[in-house]
């Protein structure tokens, strides 16, 4: 029998891939409607390892999807929802030409909505994977409840996130879940620790809105993923409310109810009653304890038993404990120049009480004449009227506490200082090779003391070296010495034997004996010293014929590894020039303002 002839890409990456063009006309959908369902159900473009076999001998370069997630889509029942809303749309467009207003507001009336809650179920059956990729989307739903009423984007969508995120914080502040901060151009960084899961966002500043032209963002993309996280978002929001016994949804300010549109006109509004209702405690369940007990974590051992690991996790335990109840007893007044949002929501979060100015924003708790508060955040150089029983800080000591995970001395704080240096939390310390500032270094090691230079460092270790070889050379020299008085105490004891038995033995036995003893006796070796520049060299020779054994199947991953290195290398010196550069510049200055001062002086001494 004659076997059939195989068709060319009918196997392998030929069958694998299926370009854009080719999805649509498989789904019939649009290409608005096919970015739609994509990014709700998280399909994404393939790259192939063969282009040219996976596009079927086409040339060019095309977008690619696995024909199995194109295959996935078409069970998707959302496809048939967006066919009705297709055909509404003509309904209406037809009413309207034809001038028939009363169906074209029966098709408004009927026009059918999209639910999405099927699609969170089946991207994270779990809350623990809902908890894993919630970072993008706390940081987009924060982003679009700064947003004010846009073209592309829903009017209601933008209320939504606003809510959505309060009552994400509110709940960060009852489980004391916040770890770290970190105040940068971008906004202010935030990690919080829930359910053992590690979650990073930003929150951007509170600035005027600036509208963006459709070549630099697409807002409705955008506004797409939003409507997939606000749906999820609602989701952790209900089971992070019911694990920590609070009722959902909360009780909020009126500028949250979805009738409100004053805070759609005004922002500033809208961003005091936001810090209004983060100063509020939320309404627990019937019957649930008021205080919430601090369990306590466990530590189980290790595979490998480490003690060392062991002492450290109960360590990073103790912190942790101390750091939730951090504020807690302290009472804290923001003066108004000062950013209330982070610093309420980093209060609140570890346990203090906090208020500000009742003549000038909503949600005050008690006044600034309170005897009882410990300190006022300031962002001024000086005050006319002061109170004896509190410390006047800047804000940047609450950062600093909060990532130091204790309160820092206030001498370096204090309202007109100097402030140290800000400096970022988010240090991988897996990695070995990682900038660290001087700063940071003498946090870590309070005996370090910085240098200039680099250089100024290799000259000390240099030195350090060149002692401990002549201390080395003083030891040697007592040792020789040592040996050489031992071997002359034996040497004339052997030569006082043998006066008294030389008239027994003969002179050829007496140079035998000699000989033997000699040969016998113990002689200091001479140290040898190692070139440390020769040692470099047979250092590089060995490393380079290690490279070599390298299987062919792992030499790219080598060369990635290396090329990773270099690029690590790079940043760090760049860093390092960067910083250099700011001290010039800074000693520079001051010894202009040093120069000008002394002008000054002469002139003045002159006049």
């Amino acid at each position: 029998m004659v076997s059939k002839k195989k068709k060319k890409y009918s196997s392998g990456e030929g069958a694998q891939f299926m370009t854009r063009k080719a999805a649509l006309k498989k789904l019939q959908l649009s290409l608005k409607d096919f970015r739609r369902i994509c990014i709700l159900k998280g399909i994404y473009p393939r790259e192939p390892r063969n282009r040219k076999r996976a596009q079927q001998g086409a040339g060019g370069i095309k977008t690619l999807y696995h024909t199995k997630d194109i295959k996935f889509l078409l069970h998707e029942p959302i496809i048939w929802k967006l066919r009705d809303l297709k055909v509404y749309q003509q309904k209406i467009r037809k009413a309207r030409a034809m001038r028939q207003y009363g169906q074209m507001r029966k098709f408004l009336r009927d026009y059918p909505e999209i639910n999405i809650d099927h699609i969170v179920k089946e991207r994270y059956p779990t809350f623990v994977d809902a908890l894993r990729d919630l970072d993008d989307c706390l940081t987009l739903c924060f982003l679009f409840s700064t947003f004010p009423s846009l073209k592309r984007v829903p009017r209601d969508q933008s209320m939504l996130c606003r809510r959505l995120t309060v009552e994400f914080m509110h709940a960060v502040i009852a489980a004391k879940a916040l770890r770290k901060v970190f105040v940068s151009v971008k906004g202010y960084y935030y990690q919080a620790e829930i359910e053992g899961q590690t979650i990073t966002w930003i929150v951007p500043h509170h600035f005027s809105f600036q509208p963006q032209s459709k070549d630099e963002v697409d807002f409705k993309i955008m506004s797409t993923f939003v409507e997939f996280y606000t749906m999820m978002l609602g989701f952790v929001n209900f089971k992070l409310y019911h694990s920590l016994n609070l009722v959902y949804p909360p009780k909020l300010t009126a500028a949250f109810s979805p009738g409100s549109e004053k805070d759609l006109i005004d922002e500033r509004a809208y961003v005091a009653e936001r810090i209004a209702a983060m100063n509020m405690s939320l309404a627990r369940v019937a019957g649930s304890n008021e205080a919430e007990e601090l369990p306590e974590i466990d530590i189980f051992n290790t595979e490998d038993e480490d003690p060392q690991k062991l002492e450290d996790a109960k360590l990073e335990a103790e912190k942790v404990k101390k750091l939730k109840t951090m504020f807690k007893g302290l009472k804290f007044f923001i003066n108004r120049e000062v950013p209330r949002e982070p610093l309420v929501f980093l209060i609140r979060c570890f346990g203090g009480e906090v208020s500000w100015d009742r003549n000038m924003f909503v949600g005050a708790t008690f006044d600034e004449t309170d005897e009882s508060i410990n300190y006022q955040i300031v962002d001024r150089p000086s005050m006319d009227k002061q109170f004896l029983s509190r410390y006047y800080i800047q804000p940047q000591w609450v950062f600093d506490s909060v990532n130091a995970r204790t309160l820092l001395p206030i001498n370096k704080y204090l309202m007109g200082a100097v402030l140290p240096p800000h400096l970022s939390p988010f240090v991988d310390k897996t990695k070995d090779q990682v900038y660290i500032p001087p700063e940071q270094r003498a946090l870590n090691d309070p005996e370090f003391k910085p240098q200039n230079e680099a250089s100024d460092e290799d000259i000390e270790e240099a030195s350090d070296e060149d002692k401990e070889d002549v201390d080395n050379s003083d030891e040697e020299g007592d040792d020789e010495a040592l040996t050489r008085q031992y071997q002359e105490e034996v040497a004339e004891e052997s030569t006082s034997e043998d006066e008294g038995e030389g008239d027994e033995l003969d002179v050829e036995k007496k140079k035998l004996a000699k000989e033997k003893k000699k040969a016998m006796a113990v002689t200091a070796g001479l140290t040898h010293k190692e070139h440390p520049y020769q040692k470099e060299i047979e250092d590089k020779q060995a490393f380079r014929l290690r490279e070599k054994l390298v299987r062919k199947k792992h030499r790219n991953l080598y060369k990635s590894m290396k090329a990773g290195q270099e690029a690590r290398k790079k940043e760090i010196w760049l860093l390092r020039k960067k910083r250099r550069l700011h001290d010039e510049k800074v000693k520079e200055d001051k010894k202009s303002d040093k120069r000008k001062q002394k002008i000054q002086a002469l002139e003045a001494a002159m006049a």
